[in-house]
């Protein structure tokens, strides 16, 4: 253990020191995107519409689970779509893309250039410290989601721990789409890949009907299982192509 105090007393990095953390997170992201390509898993969204005291109204549920076929090629397998049981909303094309790439991974290296990143200060997560990046998209191209928000940065590992923000994106001109704030966690898979276990939504949907609509959206990310064990993960500027896909065998 260490005296409370003794956080405070942290400097922060150097400007030069601040560049090469987000050159160094953005290079993680990358790497750790490539990596769960090669995991199955399962996903689970589930979306309540709330009333006033906090009760359901309405749901929307989907689970499905990233699958190798017998050829290598990943896939999506529904195994669980209920009828959509919402009252006031409808999830959009948008929406259904936030869940799949937006609130997993978007600070890659490919794509770090695209944003405006600042340096907040160091904050504590858990027993993480961490630095606090905010981030928000310089300019917006049509039919691509982006994030802005936070991000937490491990000081010793320099990779992202956690996020906190919401999509965006440039939507046709009348629509009346909005979107929730969202927190995503994550944790250690087999001892090297942060990977995002848990999002959650608790927010209310303000419209320019004039409906205001209280949300709770939950994603959860389980049961993560490497199909492949020859992934090479390199951390830097470059970030090269896993190998094709082998099958091996693999829990249904």
């Amino acid at each position: 253990m260490i005296p409370l105090a003794l956080l405070a007393q942290k400097k922060d990095p150097s400007p030069e020191e601040i560049q090469d953390i987000i050159r160094q997170f953005a290079a993680k992201e990358s790497a750790f995107s490539k990596a769960r390509e090669a995991y199955t898993y399962r996903q689970n969204s589930k979306l309540l519409e709330l009333d006033e005291n906090g009760g359901r109204i309405g749901q929307w549920e989907e689970t499905f689970d990233v699958v190798f076929t017998n050829a290598g090629k990943r896939d999506e397998r529904v195994v669980r779509a209920p009828v959509p049981a919402l009252r006031n909303l409808i999830l959009t094309p948008e929406d259904l893309q936030d869940m799949r790439t937006v609130q997993p991974f978007v600070l890659t290296s490919e794509e770090i250039g695209n944003y405006n990143v600042t340096y907040l200060g160091i904050e504590k997560l858990d027993e993480i410290e961490c630095y606090a990046f905010a981030v928000r998209p310089k300019a917006m191209q049509p039919g691509k989601r982006y994030f802005a928000g936070i991000v937490w940065v491990d000081d010793q590992e320099l990779q992202i721990v956690k996020s906190y923000g919401r999509s965006t994106g440039i939507l046709k001109r009348g629509s009346d789409q909005r979107f929730p704030k969202f927190e995503t966690y994550r944790e250690q898979i087999d001892g090297k890949y942060w990977f995002p276990t848990y999002t959650v939504s608790n927010d209310t949907l303000v419209f320019d009907s004039g409906l205001a609509q209280r949300i709770r959206l939950t994603v959860k990310y389980d049961d993560y299982r490497q199909f492949k064990s020859d992934v090479k993960i390199t951390f830097g500027d470059e970030v090269t192509d896993p190998p094709k896909p082998k099958p091996e065998p693999k829990k249904p």
